[in-house]
């Protein structure tokens, strides 16, 4: 064959195969998308949301605003075991302040001043996260904090949370990108083991979580909401979410 023939194939075969959407898992590893970045099949939005919970130049997008009277995190249809998850997500702004911010030490512990005082710290603040096999309790936190994203809120305040497993889900760096840019998780889900990578950073590594549930549905985070004056009472979830997909382990 010569070269001319060669490399006309070449630029032919590349000309005609089929496009990959960028940050799209490449075929072969076992991901299946969970977003097909048109519309929300495949999740269950809140019932009486109001449309708050929707798709934006081919991101789940939310307004802190859902009108459901219950439950208004979006979940997923499936159920999940043992997966590791991939998602990437940013907060739009952050316009509340959050004058209660902790500052949380390597063990997963609040600092105390010099009287004993909890130390609390006043910064913009926006919260969502990631639930684990169907409970809040077990998510991967997506926020402001100085702490980083990634921590488990739930089980790092809990009462009877032990001090290795309080320790285990406090993220060992702040990995967050700045408010407005776009984050990337990695989430593995194994047994009673959760590792959290955020933007290529270990930030919860194998923590073993003795309760954690065999399986569950996963959940995009709804917090916050407004006063009657107009104003955000609380940290809200003004967040989006693309390139979500999943690699069962079962």
């Amino acid at each position: 064959m010569s070269k001319t023939r060669f490399a006309l194939l070449a630029t032919l075969a590349f000309a005609t195969a089929p496009a990959v959407r960028a940050g799209a898992p490449a075929d072969g590893e076992g991901f299946t998308p969970l977003f097909n970045g048109k519309d929300l099949a495949g999740w269950t939005a809140p019932e009486g949301d109001g449309g708050h919970w929707k798709v934006v130049d081919g991101a789940i997008d939310y307004d802190a605003l859902s009108e459901a009277k219950g439950d208004k995190n979006l979940w997923t249809e499936r159920e999940y075991g043992d997966f590791i998850l991939k998602i990437d997500w940013r907060l739009k702004e952050a316009p509340y302040i959050n004058k209660g911010i902790p500052y949380i030490l390597p063990d997963g512990t609040h600092a105390k001043d010099i009287h004993g005082k909890e130390m609390k710290l006043a910064l913009p603040d926006a919260d969502s996260g990631v639930f684990l096999r169907g409970d809040g309790k077990y998510q991967a936190n997506i926020w402001c904090w100085p702490v980083g994203s990634g921590e488990m809120y739930g089980l790092r305040t809990e009462a009877s949370t032990s001090p290795e497993l309080r320790a285990a889900v406090t993220p060992k760096h702040q990995a967050d990108k700045p408010i407005g840019e776009w984050n990337h998780f990695e989430i593995t889900v194994k047994g009673k083991t959760v590792t959290t990578v955020l933007n290529g950073v270990v930030v919860v590594d194998k923590a073993t979580i003795p309760d954690l549930p065999a399986k569950g549905r996963l959940a995009l985070q709804h917090h916050g909401g407004k006063n009657k004056a107009g104003e955000w009472a609380g940290p809200p979830s003004l967040v989006q979410f693309k390139n979500i997909a999943i690699k069962t382990l079962d």
